[in-house]
């Protein structure tokens, strides 16, 4: 704009509409930095969100298995806020949540909205103390926030806004003396309804078997796409929910795919390698997927 007696008023109309702008602009910022810790965008193929009492050592575990730095600590209510890491299993990557102690009340109003949001719960039990108080403890607290694991019912009779979660129960510190008596009644306790696995955070023991439940409990598929007459790219997989078909497959590649998808040729779950399957044909964990436009 010229700079001249002319224009003097409408320059000082517009600096004050910009600082205006600028401070509702940076006032929103904040309320939105603030929002989004409590927020965590799901990534990889699912998200596990840890459940526990103080010094259960969700940190630790997160530490071991992924690349983010929690705080772990011998003291409790170390951890604060929600910490999200990607663990590896095999060619995908896993996210999970490192939270505070579900006791502690100053998470609580933030603490039932990541609990609802997850792809699984794992609650861990720390096995050189009583499991059956920190059990009843741990599933007493997320029922308190409405939410149940699979295995205490079905979906039917369930009080209004209760909502079912698959889970995992690991006991954790399994390297300690008297862990394993304690494994043996945390197993007795769950019974068949929900399963229990056993691992050492800090010593790396377990960590292995706890991964691959975690994939199994997320019930994902892994399928691999290639391009007429190359190899398939088996370090990148395409992840889908189990019972997705050969067009969600399409979708999940490019969404215009879905809609001009004729026909796919299948390696894993057809009756041959290579067959011609039509678009609704249900895939399995591992299948070689070409599809054909």
């Amino acid at each position: 704009m010229p700079k001249h007696k002319g224009t003097d008023k409408l320059r000082a109309d517009l600096r004050r509409r910009i600082a205006k702008f600028s401070d509702e602009a940076q006032r929103r910022s904040s309320v939105t930095r603030k929002g989004s810790a409590y927020n965590i965008r799901k990534e990889g193929a699912g998200q596990v969100v840890l459940v526990g009492l103080p010094n259960a050592g969700k940190s630790q575990l997160v530490s071991t298995l992924t690349d983010a730095f929690p705080e772990v600590a011998d003291y409790p209510y170390a951890t604060k806020n929600p910490l999200p890491g990607m663990m590896k299993f095999e060619n995908i990557q896993i996210q999970l949540l490192d939270m505070p102690p579900i006791t502690d009340r100053e998470a609580r109003p933030w603490f039932s909205h990541l609990l609802r949001n997850a792809d699984v719960i794992l609650i861990m039990v720390d096995l050189s103390e009583d499991p059956l108080v920190q059990l009843e403890t741990l599933l007493a607290e997320m029922e308190g926030m409405k939410v149940k694991v699979m295995a205490q019912g079905s979906d039917e009779g369930l009080m209004p806004g209760v909502i079912l979660k698959p889970a995992l129960v690991v006991g954790n510190k399994y390297d300690l003396d008297g862990s394993d008596e304690n494994y043996l009644m945390l197993g007795e306790l769950c019974g068949d309804d929900i399963q229990v696995v056993a691992v050492s955070a800090r010593e790396g023991n377990g960590l292995e078997d706890m991964s691959r439940t975690i994939f199994e409990k997320l019930n994902v598929i892994r399928v691999y796409t290639k391009m007429p007459g190359k190899k398939p790219d088996l370090d990148d997989p395409v992840v889908l929910r189990r019972g997705s078909t050969a067009e969600d497959a399409a979708e999940s590649v490019h969404k215009d795919f879905r809609s001009r998808l004729k026909y796919a040729q299948v390696w894993g779950s057809g009756k041959y390698d290579g067959q011609r399957v039509k678009r609704d044909h249900v895939l399995e964990d591992g299948d070689i997927i070409e599809l054909h436009t």
